[in-house]
């Protein structure tokens, strides 16, 4: 085999390696470090958190499909967020996780699922509901309160 068919026959499993990768997006965390980690789940707690801000002040508003898409990105954030605590990443880089997540993490995951349902049933409930802020509350900041109860550290 001649160099420049050795050339295209790297090309050729180079592209169609890397076509395979972004078919198939799967973050894989055995690459990433500790670090990365603990800042990715505090990118996305933070993000939520923003966004639940903006919500209530879209809500009580009245604009309820500027809410819909940041209430679905909680929604999703929520799932993410199921990934973003391995055993390795208890300790470090400022966590405010508590050791209760690992030590409960059916629970944990329990909650994750439950709050990003409840997101999605909160883009439904808005349509039609009378009170706006009761029916948040229940279906938002009740998850969040719950979670900062038992998993995360006091200030």
């Amino acid at each position: 085999m001649n160099s420049s068919k050795k050339i295209m026959k790297v090309i050729k499993i180079f592209i169609i390696t890397l076509s395979f990768s972004l078919s198939f997006p799967i973050l894989s965390y055995a690459n990433q470090s500790v670090e990365e980690i603990i800042k990715g789940r505090k990118a996305i707690f933070s993000e939520n958190y923003q966004n639940a801000k903006k919500i209530s002040i879209l809500l009580k508003s009245k604009k309820i499909e500027e809410a819909k898409p940041l209430i679905e990105k909680m929604s999703d954030n929520f799932k993410k967020l199921l990934d973003y605590f391995p055993e390795n990443t208890k300790e470090g880089f400022k966590t405010e996780a508590l050791p209760s997540i690992w030590e409960n993490k059916d629970e944990f995951n329990t909650l994750m699922q439950k709050a990003s349902s409840d997101m999605t049933q909160l883009a439904k409930a808005i349509e039609t509901a009378e009170d706006l802020r009761t029916v948040q509350k229940k279906l938002m900041w009740n998850n969040c309160s719950a979670c900062h109860e038992k998993f995360r550290m006091k200030h």
